[in-house]
């Protein structure tokens, strides 16, 4: 799937926005339409239309959207968004499709004062002139809604397999803190990257180690790996993961080495499963037509739902900035930032969003709920 500059968003056969048409808001989307990160990319990108489907407009004025392709680099993540601030002049950045590329783009979105909505997890410096915020949930939080259920399965000990990149830390921190709380042992940290093909060596260890689980901390298609060299090595202990695994690519790819998996997951996962007072279920289900909509498909990933959590906290925050400044205006861009550090309690399909100008994330345990990969598909598990 190619972008350029001059070309918004076009999935599904749909064009949500062209270049002629110039809006009183700019918005610069960049994700992984290509490489490694790209069944987590257009996932995102699919998201990111059946958002622009649902709410187009802030105010009555139309939103121009501008996607870009990062090819799944950081460096390329860091050119297109200096591009899209200083060429197309947008008001604000959302993206990107992994955590690495995320943090490069944070870092242009705090030189060039142009705030920014990372669709990634991604880890935020403290500092006194923040300009992004994060919508996934913080590692931490996927963790430890796994360890209060490991605690009930009674597991003592727990290996750790991810990627040897900052996702791969944020994840193995979670890991981490859950040891020094003492509610398990971490008897392994084994690491990859995410372009091998294998990971044996790795699973040879772990096996070696006698773990009671393994928690997986890989995600989307590189995330089966450790799945099926485990599978192959006989391994029948308890797998658990992150909503970094809810992808069409991982079940397809990991196949029965997959079945049974446990993972932390944002309610609009199992939107249908929950009860009818539930925040997320309402809002889930329009998200689910505006994507059926435009993409043509049923949504079968969380990762969409991120870019339409994105857009909706942008949104709501934008229809207070338009009172303060005119848009395309530095002071547009500040009072935007402000906004959306404002946003209390606004519901989303992933979470209730709380943010405030110390913090990078504004979720809490209302964020998540727990699944089980049964027959190829995500079961709530109360």
């Amino acid at each position: 799937m190619k972008t350029s500059l001059r070309l918004t968003i076009a999935l599904a056969g749909t064009i949500l926005a062209t270049s002629a048409a110039r809006a009183d808001i700019t918005v610069g989307f960049v994700t992984a339409l290509s490489g490694p990160g790209a069944s987590i990319g257009i996932p995102y990108a699919k998201g990111m239309a059946a958002a622009y489907e649902y709410v187009a407009t802030v105010n009555g004025e139309k939103v121009r959207l501008i996607q870009l392709d990062d090819t799944s680099d950081p460096s390329t993540a860091a050119r297109n968004a200096r591009k899209l601030v200083e060429e197309e002049k947008v008001d604000i950045l959302i993206g990107t499709a992994q955590a690495p590329a995320a943090i490069a783009m944070m870092a242009v979105s705090a030189e060039l004062k142009v705030p920014m909505i990372s669709v990634a997890p991604v880890v935020v410096p403290p500092t006194n002139d923040r300009w992004g915020i994060a919508v996934p949930q913080l590692p931490s939080l996927m963790f430890k809604a796994v360890t209060d259920r490991m605690n009930k399965d009674g597991v003592k000990s727990l290996a750790f397999i991810g990627f040897s990149d900052a996702w791969g830390d944020l994840v193995y921190s979670g890991a981490k803190a859950a040891e020094d709380r003492s509610e398990v042992k971490l008897v392994a940290n084994e690491r990859y990257a995410r372009t091998d093909t294998s990971v044996t060596g790795q699973v040879l260890k772990i096996v070696a180690a006698r773990p009671d689980a393994v928690f997986n901390g890989g995600s989307a298609t590189q995330g089966a790996l450790p799945l099926l060299a485990l599978a192959e090595r006989g391994y029948k202990g308890k797998i658990y993961g992150t909503p970094a695994l809810l992808n069409a690519d991982f079940i397809r790819v990991g196949g029965k080495a997959a079945e049974g998996i446990l993972v932390s997951a944002g309610p609009v996962i199992v939107a249908e499963q929950l009860p009818d007072t539930h925040f997320s279920k309402k809002l889930s289900l329009a998200f689910r037509a505006s994507y059926l909509k435009v993409n043509g498909a049923e949504t079968t990933d969380g990762f969409s739902a991120y870019s339409f959590d994105a857009w909706l906290i942008f949104t709501e925050a934008a229809k207070r900035a338009m009172a303060k400044a005119k848009p395309g205006t530095p002071e547009f861009r500040t009072a935007l930032k402000d906004e959306i550090f404002a946003t209390k309690e606004l519901a989303g399909v992933h979470a209730i969003y709380n943010f405030k100008p110390d913090s990078a994330y504004g979720v809490d345990e209302r964020s998540l709920v727990l699944v089980r990969l049964t027959n190829g598909t995500w079961k709530y598990e109360p």
